[in-house]
């Protein structure tokens, strides 16, 4: 089920997201009456799931979903038609209009995406406020989830001050900082020390995908007890809180695996906290010093509600949530700008994590949560909107390239150059879909 809700809300979010960057195109078009014949959601070809003509634009619904267009007239894009361009040129041509025309007629889509991701933003921050769990509130310091964590130079307990001489004022930012790699400035056994990232860093965990470094310490809370656990009918009960084994006391969950290689296999005795009352119960641990029980990994809401950490909201008013909205949006595009760039740096191996549709999925939680869900597609809108303006034949920045290149000469390109040009960006495009979407499925096949 929590795939279906997935995959429910990156179509919705998708299609929302296509419909409105068209829109934009549509928009700049008509407004310099520019006649546009179609407007779809998806691709269609060979047949439309559905189709309706209205004026002189056929608007439909295509069964490829790989994004959306409209067909302006009088242009070369991609539906490759050189017919209508082998005939005079009509005074609602695209071609016909001033070169600033047909600039802003390029650029609408980019321009509906960069404010949409804006005001989505804004308005997440004004509807539900911003909530965070402030890193000076982690006064035992993080907990190493995955082992990569400790091969980059972290351990269990380390209260992080800084990286790259930005200090880390929210537990959120930490990972986000370290995908640059530089130098980590930590408090570790009460000593402050200094180290630095490895730069192929990124290459250890291009293969994890959602990979969790780092977490709050949390304490041993049991989940569940198997009926095949050896300690199926030990006592154990569903939220049994660990708290000693063998009468060594510990407070978290990264304690208790530090002690459990210090012990042998068999019989062992839990000190536990059942309902406010500290119990003791004999359970045993297997050859691999397992207790073959499952325990729970408390999101940031219930580690307040155990009163280990103190989360902070920051709520807006509608007036204080546009500046705060047009802040975060430009912060998560530089973000991924930054990102992006690592893909170029075959050092880092960032491009092996280049992924597709089922990557922009897993960005969806597996509930549905209307604030996660305008976030993501908030982000999602600015990711669209760079992409766009990258300058690349087919895609709306080569089209605006070429626009450009006539401003400043003063000549267009040649027709036959431009045909080229966008068969060669097409190829590009659908090559780089392949590829991560193909990342995607040898990734699903590794780890299935």
């Amino acid at each position: 089920m929590g795939v279906v809700i997935q995959i429910s809300q990156l179509l919705l979010s998708l299609s929302l997201l296509i419909i409105l960057h068209e829109m934009g195109h549509f928009i700049f078009a008509r407004l310099f009456r520019t006649r546009v014949e179609k407007f779809y959601l998806f691709f269609n070809p060979w047949f439309s799931l559905f189709k309706i003509k209205r004026g002189e634009t056929e608007y439909g619904l295509g069964w490829l979903p790989l994004g959306g267009y409209v067909k302006i007239a009088g242009m070369m894009d991609e539906s490759m038609d050189k017919e209508q361009l082998k005939q005079p040129p009509q005074p609602y041509e695209f071609r016909s209009k001033p070169t600033w025309q047909r600039l802003l007629i390029m650029l609408g889509g980019v321009i509906v995406n960069l404010v949409l991701g804006f005001v989505i933003y804004a308005m997440v921050l004004f509807v539900w406020g911003e909530k965070y769990l402030p890193n000076s509130n982690l006064k035992d310091g993080i907990w190493c989830v995955d082992p990569i964590a400790n091969d980059i130079g972290f351990r269990n307990g380390d209260k992080i001050i800084s990286i790259n001489g930005k200090n880390i004022e929210r537990f959120e930012d930490i990972f986000k900082e370290i995908l640059f790699g530089g130098s980590v400035k930590v408090i570790r056994a009460d000593e402050e020390k200094e180290f630095q990232l490895p730069g192929d860093f990124i290459n250890k965990i291009i293969d994890k995908r959602n990979i969790i470094l780092f977490y709050p310490r949390v304490p041993f809370i049991i989940k569940e007890i198997p009926d095949t656990s050896l300690n199926a009918r030990s006592g154990l009960m569903p939220k049994d809180r660990v708290i000693g084994i063998n009468s060594v006391s510990f407070r978290y969950y990264d304690e208790y695996q530090s002690i459990i290689d210090t012990i042998k296999s068999g019989i062992v005795q839990l000190k536990l906290l059942r309902n406010g009352e500290v119990q003791e119960i004999t359970a045993t641990l297997n050859e691999q010093k397992k207790l073959q029980i499952y325990n729970i990994i408390p999101t940031f809401e219930e580690l307040e509600k155990l009163n280990l950490y103190q989360l902070e909201t920051n709520t807006f008013t509608f007036a204080q949530s546009i500046p705060a909205g047009w802040m975060l949006a430009k912060e998560k595009l530089g973000f991924y700008i930054k990102q992006f760039k690592l893909i170029f740096d075959f050092k880092t191996g960032a491009y092996k994590g280049l992924g597709g549709f089922g990557t922009i999925g897993g960005l969806f939680p597996k509930t549905w949560e209307w604030d996660v869900f305008w976030e993501i597609t908030a982000f999602l809108s600015l990711i669209l909107a760079f992409m766009n303006v990258l300058p690349i034949p087919a895609l709306d920045g080569g089209h605006v390239t070429f626009l450009l290149y006539e401003i400043v000469t003063g000549r267009k390109p040649n027709e036959k150059f431009l045909e080229y040009a966008q068969i060669a960006g097409m190829i590009l495009v659908l090559g780089l879909v392949l590829v991560a979407n193909l990342n995607d499925i040898l990734y699903w096949l590794g780890n299935k």
